[in-house]
């Protein structure tokens, strides 16, 4: 299957993402089978499964990361996959499995972030400022990225993602080893990013933390779309943590009583 040829070019609709027909498949296992979505502009979406389910694929193939077997994906209205380029010129990616340039001291990295956006240098320099200065890394700023822990490794690789004011921002786990204290600061980075009119679209394995931030919320199993609505109606009255393991049939019996733990081999 191909995306070429098939798809307008042309958003349906007014969202900051629209999902149609994306597939992906490797060899005979499907991650993601034919996959429709619309988020809202000003929205802050939580994308959530469990491992497995497809999400991270999702997510690759939305920012140009993977190229889908089939299906089109709209970013404020460009097909990310008929317009690269001005597609990934609105968009800001923190991806799971994060790569930066590690030789460059933080200060370094966001200054390179920022000019390869085009920003003019003095906008640069005040944004990168700023940026470490909210995330708790102004003391490390001419530190290289190689010595930062995880932690502050996603908090730089998420300060590179904002610099330029992307209008939809797409987040893969942002606050895995991420601090309470960092948690805090880069929960407000994101509701002003909000406020704004921007977009985000994070996933999370954290029930508690995806109730609290997101208006709306899709559980995914399977590759496929379980539930997607206003977090409220997606949770029906249950903490999303039970609306999540009910959807996608997480409850694990066993008829051991698992006497054995905390005996020893001894």
């Amino acid at each position: 299957m191909s995306t070429e040829g098939t798809i307008p070019v042309e958003a349906p609709g007014g969202y900051a993402l629209q999902v149609r027909g994306l597939h992906k498949a490797y060899g005979g296992k499907v991650a993601v089978a034919a996959l429709d979505l619309d988020i809202p502009a000003s929205t802050f979406f939580g994308l959530v499964g469990p491992n497995g389910a497809g999400k991270t694929t999702t997510l690759k193939m939305c920012t140009g990361l993977l190229r889908p077997d089939a299906g089109a994906v709209w970013v404020d209205g460009t097909e990310v996959w008929h317009n690269l380029v001005r597609a990934k010129a609105v968009i800001g990616v923190l991806p799971e499995d994060l790569l930066l340039f590690e030789r460059l001291t933080g200060s370094e990295l966001l200054t390179f972030n920022g000019l390869l956006r085009g920003l003019p240098a003095d906008t640069v320099a005040d944004r990168s400022q700023e940026l470490l200065e909210i995330f708790g890394l102004t003391d490390a700023a001419a530190t290289m990225v190689i010595d930062y822990s995880h932690g502050m490794k996603k908090k730089i690789g998420l300060a590179c993602a904002l610099i330029h004011g992307p209008r939809v921002l797409f987040l893969d786990e942002p606050f895995e080893a991420v601090d309470p204290v960092s948690a805090r600061s880069i929960r407000t980075v994101l509701e002003r990013h909000i406020e704004s009119g921007a977009t985000v679209v994070f996933s999370s394995h954290v029930m508690e933390l995806v109730e609290r931030l997101c208006d709306r919320v899709a559980i995914m199993h399977q590759g496929r779309l379980v539930a997607e609505g206003p977090t409220d109606e997606v949770r029906a009255g249950t903490s999303l943590e039970d609306a999540f393991v009910r959807l996608v049939g997480g409850e694990r019996t066993s008829g051991s009583d698992f006497g054995w733990l905390g005996t020893s081999s001894g």
